[in-house]
């Protein structure tokens, strides 16, 4: 379903797991069914928002390196010169 963008076998895939004696697998179920509209768009569709939590993955891990070191004017500045 993931690489083959199958979003549509999703509903199969979750009477599977119900069927099966894995409580830990239906709990994620749970998860899943709370927003099944955006997670079968999510397997289906071919956008990816990957390249802006990228961005923002690397901004969090400078903002970290600069803990109790500086105030916002020096984070925006490493962010943008980066």
């Amino acid at each position: 379903m993931l690489t083959q963008l199958q979003g549509d076998q999703l509903p199969q895939w979750i009477k599977a797991v119900r069927a099966d004696d894995l409580p830990s697998l239906h709990t994620f179920v749970n998860g899943l069914e709370r927003d099944l509209a955006a997670v079968t768009a999510g397997l289906t569709l071919p956008w990816s928002s990957g390249v802006v939590e990228g961005h923002v993955n690397r901004i969090k891990m400078i903002k970290r390196q600069m803990y109790g070191r500086a105030g916002f004017d020096l984070l925006r500045k490493r962010v943008l010169l980066a």
